[in-house]
């Protein structure tokens, strides 16, 4: 089971060594640089509320700020360790760092792997802190009952949602790759999408991976789905997996926007989940089609446990069916209600802006930190990504598209 990818900021005021030191960054395949800062004054507040496991800070430009700002993170960010670099090799300067509270000091100009080794060391020391390396990723598959259901707006405002915690770090993968829009309502246009990603895998880490990802206001990452129809064919069952896997070491939770057509790849990305919400209205179509997906989701050993039912547009009070109606129906319990406010989604969507900034006090939004909440603290193990290559299509053939009988 594979652990996530330490997180490291980075603070150095000469430009020039910064971006030596990024790029040296670039390279490490357990690590990956969270964020880079030029002022020693600011650094110290920032790693307070990005929380990442390592600060690094170069002494260089001025010892004695950089000496304060690794006593300051010291005391107001315990759980972040500390490693030092710098040109100065003075046998005083280094205890003198030590005793502040620094894990490692490395010596410029270093290589690859002195500045790997001096990572592992500081994640051993890490990993004692915390008691393991990192805690599993948490990810949650967002299952639509029909289209128009809320797929898209539920996985954007529950991950912006999750997102206004500093110690969450968040993305959303848009798997739907033909009519997704998770972009625009986050009013973003992003420079990669899911398809440029895969089809440089051959050389992708958590560091390309996270590059290639468009970062919203609210701390929320997002992976677009292609812009061209026809990229979609770049995508196999082998990619994703690759994705997923990477994706799951980078972040603490990540939501997938499933698409409609419940094929292979969204198959693999409910596998990979700890969770499926599977979203429906009370209405029939809606219900109905919720009904045949729990069937043939219980057919599954590996889906049937995951799968709960949350009621979007809850309290529509025109043509709904009652909720103990759509109990007996589903024949299992709602987990969670989302209640209707459509003057306040249609300005979100329209606007391009979730509603923990749009509409902060709301009630809908207050219903989505509370789903929030849930999904945080529930108790489900992580869930290993299958090997794509051994998936059984037993109980799924009149499903899943495209398999043949």
């Amino acid at each position: 089971m594979m652990t996530n990818s330490l997180r490291i900021a980075l603070v150095d005021p000469d430009n020039q060594s910064r971006e030596t030191l990024k790029q040296l960054l670039e390279g490490l395949s357990h690590a990956c640089l969270e964020f880079d800062c030029s002022r020693y004054e600011v650094f110290a507040s920032t790693v307070e509320q990005s929380k990442p496991d390592i600060a690094m800070i170069n002494l260089d430009s001025n010892i004695e700020k950089a000496l304060l700002v690794l006593q300051q993170i010291n005391q107001e960010s315990p759980d972040t360790s500390i490693l030092i670099v710098s040109g100065n090799s003075d046998g005083q300067l280094i205890l003198r760092v030590i005793r502040a509270g620094a894990k490692e000091y490395l010596t410029l100009p270093t290589h690859h792997e002195d500045l790997e080794a001096a990572i592992r060391r500081v994640k051993h020391h890490h990993s004692s802190v915390t008691s393991e390396e990192r805690h599993q990723c948490d990810v949650t598959a967002i299952a639509g009952a029909n289209g128009g259901v809320g797929s898209t707006s539920t996985a954007i405002n529950l991950g912006c949602a999750l997102a206004q915690d500093s110690q969450n770090s968040v993305a959303v993968l848009d798997l739907d790759l033909a009519l997704g829009d998770a972009d625009v309502f986050l009013d973003l246009i992003p420079e990669y999408t899911l398809s440029d990603v895969v089809q440089n895998a051959n050389r992708l880490d958590v560091q390309l991976l996270r590059k290639s990802m468009t970062r919203h206001e609210t701390g929320l990452f997002l992976l677009p789905r292609p812009v061209d129809l026809m990229e979609a064919e770049y995508i196999s069952n082998e990619s994703l997996t690759h994705v997923l896997t990477l994706m799951k070491e980078c972040f603490t939770h990540l939501i997938i926007d499933l698409s409609k057509s419940y094929n292979e790849l969204d198959k693999i990305a409910m596998e990979s989940s700890n969770r499926i919400l599977l979203l429906t209205q009370l209405d029939l179509p809606c219900l109905r089609n919720a009904v045949r997906m729990i069937m043939n989701f219980d057919e599954s050993d590996e889906l049937k446990e995951k799968v709960q039912v949350v009621v979007n547009r809850s309290g529509f009070e025109a043509g709904q069916i009652s909720l103990k109606k759509a109990t007996e129906t589903l024949n299992r319990d709602i987990f969670f209600q989302i209640p209707n406010d459509f003057r306040t989604m249609v300005d979100c969507r329209n606007n391009g802006v979730p509603l923990v900034i749009q509409s902060s006090r709301a009630a809908i939004t207050n219903a989505f930190r509370r789903l929030a909440e849930e999904v945080t603290h529930s108790t489900n193990e992580p869930i290993v990504i299958p090997d794509v290559t051994s998936v059984s299509h037993l109980g799924w053939k009149r499903f899943w598209p495209g398999v043949q009988q």
